[in-house]
C-alpha cells in the first residue's frame, strides 16, 4: 500500500506541471513562490482600476449627486499620465541607484503615490459633493483636490505596473516570457474580480463615513502588496560609478533608437488600433443588453463575469502556445480576427432580439481581447534589450492605455451623435442604431489592425525555421 501511494505521489508531481496553471514558468533562480509574490502588484493595480472605473463612478453619481461631466473629467485624469510610462520606463532603464537598484525605487515611488492620493481621496469627494460639514467649503477646494488625488492615484498606478513588467522581464528568461505575461494578465484580472466583490459587499451600506473607510484600506491594502511584491526581488547591482562610467543616453536618444528598431513603430500602431478597438465595447455591452435586449440589471452585471472567463480562457491559450513556441504576431494576429465574429454576433442580436448571440459575442470579445494583448505584450518583451526593457514596457503600456481611454470616450460620444442623427428621420434598427455604428467601427479597425500584421507574420513565414522559431516564438534578442 505504501509503495502504491509513493507511486500515486510521483505521478502526481510529473503531471503538475503540465495541469497547474504556469507551473512551468519557474526555474531554478526563480521559483513559482517567488514569481507569484512578484505579480502581487498586478492585484493593486487592478483593484485601483475597479476602485475608479467602477466602483467610484457610480458613488460618485448617485448617491453623492455629482454632475456626471465632472465625474467622467475625473475618471479621465489618470489617462493624461499615461503616455509618460515610457519615460518612466527609460528612467528605470537607466536610473542610479545607491543600493544597486533599477526598477524598485520606482514600484516604491508609484506606490507611495497610490497611497497619497487615496488618503486624500475620501475626503476630496466628500468636499466635491458638499455632504455634511463639507457643505460650506468653497466649490474649488474639492475639484482640485479631488483633480490632485485622482492624478496621483493614476500615475502611482502606471508608475507600479511600468517599473513591475520591466523587473518580471529582467528576472525571467526569455523562454518564459509568454507565461509570464499570461500570469501577470491572470493576476490583474483576478485582482479585479476580487476587488469588485469586495468593494461591493463593502458600500452595501452606503454612508459618507464607509466611504471613508473603504477607500483608506485600499490605500493600506497598495502599499502593503506592493511591498511584499518587491520584497528581495531585484539584484542589486555593483555602483556603476565607482569607475568613471559612460553617460547614459538621453530619453531623445534611447526614443530615438528604440523607433529604429525593426518594426517598432509598426507594433506600437497595432497596439493602438487593436487596444482601440476591444475597448470601445466595454462601457456599452452592459447598456446594449439592458437597452437593446432589455436584459435586467441581474443580467447584464453577469456580462461582466462572462467577459472575464473569456479573457482567463485566451491569457491560458495564448500561454500554452506561445510556451510551446508558437509566434507572437500571429497570436495578436488571432485575438484581431477572433473579434470580428465577436462584433458581428453583437450586432446581429440587435435586429433578431437572441440574448444566446450577444452572450456568445460577449464571451468572444473577452477572449479575443485577451489573446491579443497577450500576443502584443509577448512581442514586446521579446524584442526588448536588457538595456531598453523598461522603455520597450513603457511605451506599450503608454500606447495601450491611452488607446482604451480614447476607445471608452469615443464610443459613448459616437453612440449619442448617431441616436440623435438618427432620431429625426428614423431608423430601422431603432434605439441600436448607436451601438451597430459604434460596433461597426470597432470591425473596421480590427480589419485594419490584421492588415498591419501581415508584414510582420509574412516576414517571419519566409525566413528559415530555425531562425523563425528563434524570433518568433522564444525571443529576438
Amino acid at each position: 500500500m505504501r509503495h502504491l501511494r509513493y507511486r500515486l505521489v510521483a505521478a502526481w508531481a510529473s503531471l503538475g506541471p503540465r495541469f497547474l496553471p504556469f507551473a512551468d514558468v519557474a526555474t531554478p533562480d526563480l521559483p513559482l513562490g517567488r514569481l507569484l509574490r512578484l505579480s502581487l502588484f498586478q492585484i493593486s493595480v487592478g483593484m485601483t482600476l475597479v476602485l475608479l472605473v467602477g466602483t467610484l463612478n457610480r458613488v460618485m453619481i448617485v448617491e453623492l449627486g455629482v454632475p456626471a461631466s465632472l465625474v467622467g473629467l475625473m475618471i479621465a485624469l489618470p489617462l493624461l499620465f499615461a503616455p509618460f510610462r515610457a519615460l518612466i520606463g527609460h528612467r528605470s532603464d537607466t536610473h542610479r541607484c545607491e543600493l544597486g537598484w533599477r526598477r524598485v525605487p520606482f514600484i516604491w515611488r508609484g506606490t507611495l503615490m497610490q497611497f497619497g492620493g487615496f488618503a486624500i481621496m475620501p475626503f476630496a469627494l466628500l468636499v466635491l459633493a458638499g455632504k455634511g460639514q463639507a457643505a460650506e467649503a468653497p466649490a474649488w477646494i474639492g475639484q482640485l483636490s479631488a483633480a490632485l488625488a485622482f492624478l496621483l492615484v493614476g500615475a502611482g498606478s502606471h508608475t507600479v505596473q511600468t517599473a513591475g513588467l520591466a523587473l518580471a522581464t529582467d528576472l525571467t528568461p526569455p523562454e518564459s516570457h509568454p507565461r509570464v505575461v499570461g500570469l501577470m494578465y491572470v493576476t490583474l484580472l483576478l485582482g479585479m474580480m476580487g476587488s469588485a466583490l469586495a468593494f461591493g459587499v463593502a458600500l452595501a451600506d452606503f454612508s459618507p463615513g464607509r466611504l471613508v473607510q473603504v477607500i483608506q484600506a485600499a490605500a493600506v491594502t497598495a502599499i502593503a502588496l506592493n511591498g511584499i511584491a518587491l520584497w528581495k526581488q531585484e539584484t542589486r547591482r555593483p555602483l556603476r560609478g565607482a569607475a568613471s562610467p559612460a553617460p547614459d543616453p538621453s530619453f531623445r536618444e534611447s526614443w530615438a533608437s528604440f523607433c529604429a528598431g525593426e518594426q517598432a513603430v509598426r507594433r506600437l500602431v497595432i497596439v493602438g488600433l487593436g487596444t482601440m478597438a476591444f475597448g470601445m465595447a466595454d462601457v456599452l455591452l452592459e447598456p446594449f443588453g439592458g437597452q437593446v435586449l432589455a436584459l435586467t440589471v441581474a443580467a447584464t452585471t453577469k456580462l461582466t463575469a462572462l467577459l472575464a472567463l473569456g479573457g482567463l480562457l485566451g491569457f491560458w491559450f495564448a500561454s500554452h502556445v506561445l510556451g510551446n513556441g508558437g509566434d507572437a504576431y500571429r497570436m495578436t494576429r488571432t485575438g484581431a480576427l477572433v473579434g470580428l465574429p465577436a462584433f458581428a454576433l453583437v450586432i446581429l442580436a440587435a435586429p433578431s432580439g437572441q440574448t444566446a448571440l450577444f452572450l456568445a459575442g460577449n464571451f468572444l470579445i473577452g477572449f479575443g481581447g485577451a489573446v491579443f494583448g497577450h500576443g502584443t505584450l509577448t512581442a514586446t518583451m521579446n524584442h526588448a534589450s536588457k538595456e531598453q526593457a523598461g522603455l520597450a514596457l513603457g511605451a506599450w503600456g503608454a500606447v495601450q492605455a491611452t488607446a482604451a481611454g480614447l476607445g471608452m470616450g469615443l464610443s459613448g460620444t459616437i453612440r449619442d451623435l448617431v441616436n440623435i442623427a438618427l432620431g429625426a428621420t428614423g431608423s430601422a434598427w431603432g434605439n441600436a442604431s448607436g451601438y451597430v455604428a459604434v460596433y461597426s467601427l470597432e470591425i473596421v479597425l480590427l480589419l485594419v489592425t490584421i492588415a498591419a500584421t501581415l508584414p510582420l507574420v509574412r516576414r517571419l513565414s519566409q525566413r528559415p525555421p530555425a531562425a523563425a522559431r528563434a524570433e518568433g516564438g522564444l525571443a529576438a534578442r
